[in-house]
C-alpha cells in the first residue's frame, strides 16, 4: 500500500469512530428523556426501545 491509500483508510476510520461516537451520544440522551419529553418529541416508547437497542455502528 502507498502512503495516499493508508491516509485514506486512517481518514476513513477517524470518521467511522466519529459517527459511532455520535450514535453512543445521542442514544444516551434518548434514554435520559421523561415520558413528556418524549411525547413532545413525538417518540414512541417502543421507537425508544428500538432505536435504544440498536448497535452503536447502526444508523
Amino acid at each position: 500500500m502507498n502512503t495516499q491509500t493508508y491516509k485514506r483508510l486512517i481518514a476513513g476510520t477517524a470518521r467511522a469512530l466519529a459517527r459511532w461516537a455520535q450514535h453512543t451520544h445521542e442514544r444516551h440522551q434518548l434514554a435520559q428523556l421523561d415520558p413528556r419529553e418524549l411525547s413532545d418529541a413525538g417518540i414512541s416508547q417502543g421507537d425508544r426501545i428500538a432505536e435504544l437497542s440498536k448497535p452503536f455502528w447502526r444508523e
